[in-house]
């Protein structure tokens, strides 16, 4: 290595590896050996292959491999029900295999799923993808992710003050509350933040000030 290479290969290293993260499809983290029911499976047999398994969920498949719902550990607490096809959350929500990463972890946080059956083109199962598998490639460390905000984006970019904005991060979900004095400088704050890596959704609690009935 030349010494005008010196400490440039972390950052090569980086910029790949957000190159990645930004490509990366469902297909290439999702399980392909998938454990799943029928309508008709006995509520006993579902929970046995839970257990078995350590899952919390499995689909249940009609006809040509399609997901007719899914049926999780919760719903066999609460809904007592001789069959799969009597328990099961219906419509199952999937993702596409062609879909990115990030598309999945936006999805199953909006939709509060810790598991996604994973369908092809023609909406047949080709896997699953869970939040351990998201969660592992996907987002930084969420204490990473609150200090990038606060440095780059609050502090770096729009020269806040340290107070005027407080971040709460979990999961990736960020959390922004305070008050600010421009609804623009709002607008930019929650457009940034969103663009931060390992970002999946942006909350906003912030509060423009009272004497402020324009943006600038």
């Amino acid at each position: 290595m030349s010494e005008g290479d010196t400490g440039s290969a972390p950052h090569r290293g980086e910029k790949w590896r957000r190159s990645r993260m930004r490509h990366l499809r469902v297909g290439d983290l999702m399980t392909d050996e998938v454990v799943t029911v029928e309508r008709a499976t006995p509520s006993e047999d579902v929970a046995g292959l839970l257990a078995r398994h350590a899952i919390n969920g499995v689909p249940v498949m009609g006809e040509d491999d399609h997901v007719m719902g899914l049926v999780s550990a919760s719903d066999l607490l609460s809904r007592q029900a001789p069959t799969a096809g009597r328990m099961m959350s219906s419509p199952a929500v999937t993702v596409y295999a062609e879909q990115t990463v990030a598309e999945a972890a936006r999805l199953m946080t909006r939709r509060g799923c810790e598991r996604l059956p994973v369908v092809d083109d023609e909406e047949r199962l080709v896997g699953m993808v869970t939040r351990r598998d998201l969660l592992g490639f996907f987002l930084r460390p969420d204490s990473e992710v609150e200090l990038r905000i606060r440095d780059d984006v609050l502090s770096g970019v729009l020269r806040l003050q340290a107070d005027a904005v407080q971040v709460h991060v979990l999961d990736g979900v960020v959390v922004l509350a305070g008050r600010l004095p421009h609804r623009s400088l709002i607008r930019t704050a929650l457009a940034l933040t969103s663009r931060t890596e390992g970002v999946v959704a942006v909350v906003n609690r912030i509060s423009v000030h009272p004497d402020d009935t324009s943006s600038p």
